[in-house]
C-alpha cells in the first residue's frame, strides 16, 4: 500500500528514524496495521517528470521483491545522484538502508537469480 495523506508523511518525517547513503534517505515509523505502507519523495531538483517518475517506478519494483518486515510506514527520499543511478545501484542502496534499519526478514535475493 502507499502512503497518501499529508498527515501520514508528516508522522514519518517527525516521529520516525532515518538512515541515508549517497543515493537515498530511508525514514520509518511503526504503524498499527498488518501491512507496510510506502511513500516515495522525489523533488524537482532530481529532474523533469520523466526522470522523477522513472526513479519512483524503479524504487517501487525494488521494494516489491524484497522480504521486508511488516507494520511499518516507510518513506524513501531521493538525492540528486539517484537520477543517474541504474537499477542495480538503486537496488543495492535500498537493500543497504533496509539492512541498517533491520527491516529485512531474510537476506535479499541475489540479483538475476531464478526462483
Amino acid at each position: 500500500m502507499r502512503l497518501r495523506r499529508r498527515a501520514d508523511f508528516d508522522k514519518v518525517f517527525r516521529g520516525g528514524r532515518s538512515w541515508n547513503n549517497g543515493l537515498l534517505v530511508l525514514r520509518i515509523v511503526a504503524n498499527d496495521l498488518d501491512h507496510n505502507r510506502y511513500g516515495f519523495v522525489t523533488s524537482k531538483r532530481l529532474g523533469n517528470a520523466v526522470v522523477r517518475n522513472r526513479t519512483r517506478r524503479r524504487l517501487r519494483e525494488v521494494i516489491r521483491v524484497l522480504p521486508i518486515a511488516t507494520s511499518w510506514d516507510i518513506v524513501i527520499s531521493t538525492k540528486r545522484a539517484a537520477a543517474e543511478a541504474d537499477f542495480p545501484q538503486l537496488r543495492t542502496a535500498v537493500v543497504q538502508l533496509l539492512q541498517r534499519a533491520g527491516l529485512l526478514t531474510r537476506p535479499a535475493p541475489v540479483e538475476g537469480a531464478t526462483r
